[in-house]
């Protein structure tokens, strides 16, 4: 069964005007684990664009199927429910799934919904569907995009995070410093007046 996580991409998007632009992008990732999408992520924006781009955010999806005929426009998400059966309990259970649909508009996307799940031995009803968020969607393909052993880092990546970490580590580390400091001053001083007691006592002897 497929793994699905959505990644969160800011980059420069040239328009159809030729203008750049800002974009945040959602792309829907194949992979087997955060660092598996992460890496993959990295590798497609490194062919799909030339400059810099940030990785905003990588989730888990609750997509569990895509359905990507030859050709369509959008990516549609559609909400179906069907009824299992609880064979320990012996009881009905209501589940829901989400699903991908790529289709020229929302007509084409349930034709395409109920070609691609033609499959499914139980009845289902689609509950819901939607223009989905979603520009592209990379399933894994040996060969095409191999995953690495090792992160890929693009360019920018999390730098201010980065910095802020960096400070925050040297900030921790000056305020050890100083109560180490103070802790010598003070045993220091306690030494100093332990030593002034011993030598009264002794004048006095």
């Amino acid at each position: 069964m497929q793994t699905w996580y959505e990644c969160k991409v800011k980059y420069l998007k040239i328009d159809q005007g030729g203008f750049e632009r800002k974009v945040n992008d959602n792309y829907l990732i194949d992979a087997v684990s955060f660092t598996d999408a992460e890496t993959r992520i990295y590798e497609i924006m490194k062919e799909l664009t030339r400059g810099d781009f940030q990785v905003v955010n990588i989730k888990k999806s609750n997509i569990s199927e895509v359905i990507s005929p030859d050709n369509g426009e959008w990516w549609y998400k559609a909400k179906i429910s069907f009824v299992s059966i609880d064979e320990e309990k012996g009881k009905e259970k209501k589940l829901s799934n989400y699903v991908i649909i790529m289709a020229n508009d929302i007509n084409d996307a349930l034709h395409q919904l109920e070609k691609g799940l033609e499959y499914m031995l139980v009845p289902y009803v689609c509950t819901a569907i939607q223009l989905s968020t979603i520009a592209d969607v990379f399933p894994y393909v040996p060969g095409e995009h191999v995953k690495p052993t090792v992160k890929a880092q693009p360019v920018n990546r999390f730098e201010d995070e980065v910095e802020d970490e960096v400070e925050e580590e040297e900030e921790v580390e000056e305020e050890i410093e100083e109560e180490e400091l103070d802790d010598e001053l003070v045993e220091g001083d306690e030494d100093d007046a332990e030593n002034e007691d011993s030598e009264d006592e002794e004048t006095e002897e």
